[in-house]
Order: structure tokens, then C-alpha cells, then sequence
């Protein structure tokens, strides 16, 4: 629908088919949506601006007092490093196919080992560290 609304020659071949008061009734719907987004626009723009002003103003007041702002954005994001989740313990055990002792969490992905054998109709009991 947007290339025919993009181009002329296929909008035009799609306005034969309708009379000139459907014409004139979609003209009126256009710039009815023309005239609402164009009001978002602005507001959008008066918001950016407004932000901006604010953002200079704060700026204004750091430095009156003596504070770069890099250095307070980089003892904020120095005094708050991410924390590491600590490692989840293994709930279960299993052979793979390689014969090596593997453990698992729980969480993720089921190993192919311990999938094969629910298939095959085993309780992920028997996989269990006990």
C-alpha cells in the first residue's frame, strides 16, 4: 500500500476506481493524520528542547560549584560496578557421550545426555547429586 501511496502513476491508476467523494473524503482522513503527527512532531521537538535546557542548566550549576561533569558521571559509574551473580551449585550428574563426568545447574539448556534418557522414559531424579 505505500508504494502506491509513494507513487504517482500507481496512485493515480488506483483513484480511477473510486468517485470523487471517496477522493475528497480520503483527502479529508490525510490531512487529518498529517495535521496529528505534525502535533507530535512539535511536541517531541519541544520536549527535546526542553530537556537540553535542563541538561545545560544542570550543567551551569556543576560547574558554579567547581564540579566537572565527567567526573561526576565517572564516580557514578565507578561506585556502582555491576555484581556477578554467584555460580549455582550442580543439581545433577551425568556420563556424556564421551564418558567424562559432567554436572549441570538445572538451568539452561538440558544436556543431550539427560534429554535422551527423559525421552526414553527416565526421572530426572536419577540424574540427582546426592
Amino acid at each position: 500500500m505505500l508504494t502506491i501511496l509513494k507513487n504517482i502513476r500507481q496512485l493515480r491508476a488506483a483513484s480511477r476506481e473510486c468517485s470523487l467523494e471517496h477522493l475528497e473524503d480520503i483527502l479529508v482522513k490525510f490531512e487529518q493524520i498529517v495535521s496529528e503527527r505534525k502535533t507530535e512532531e512539535e511536541n517531541i521537538q519541544r520536549e527535546i528542547i526542553a530537556k537540553q535546557a535542563m541538561l545545560e542548566k544542570y550543567q551551569k550549576m556543576l560547574l558554579d560549584d567547581g564540579i566537572d561533569p565527567q567526573d561526576l558521571f565517572n564516580s557514578i559509574s565507578a561506585s556502582s560496578p555491576k555484581k556477578k551473580r554467584a555460580v549455582r551449585p550442580a543439581k545433577y550428574e551425568y556420563t556424556d557421550e564421551n564418558g567424562e563426568l559432567k554436572t549441570w545447574t538445572g538451568q539452561g539448556r538440558t544436556p543431550s545426555t539427560i534429554k535422551k534418557a527423559l525421552d526414553e522414559g527416565h526421572s530426572l531424579s536419577q540424574f540427582e547429586i546426592k
